[in-house]
């Protein structure tokens, strides 16, 4: 399996506009396990999204999707960046 952990920034005071883009655009992606987006308690702009692959291809090949790139097209004015960016290797758990 392989894994992101990472933290988006929106622009300032403009999170819960681009949460309800990422929640609301949320649709089947092949080989997705999990994808979990959540406001980060710390940062009153950061967006903590985690996601379970099959594998790195399967990641790769979502961003192709046309829902997904309609989502980035979308979401993109309101995002800053992205200040953390981990990769992963799950192993198990509930869910996967």
């Amino acid at each position: 399996m392989y894994g992101l952990i990472g933290r988006m920034v929106a622009v300032a005071g403009r999170r819960e506009e681009l949460l309800d883009i990422l929640l609301s655009q949320i649709s089947d992606m092949p080989g997705c396990r999990s994808y979990v987006i959540a406001r980060d308690p710390a940062h009153e702009d950061g967006i903590w999204i985690s996601e379970v692959w099959d594998s790195a291809e399967s990641h790769k090949a979502s961003l192709a999707l046309p829902a997904v790139q309609a989502t980035i097209t979308k979401a993109r004015p309101l995002i800053a960046g992205f200040d953390n960016r981990h990769e992963t290797e799950p192993l198990g758990g509930v869910g996967l």
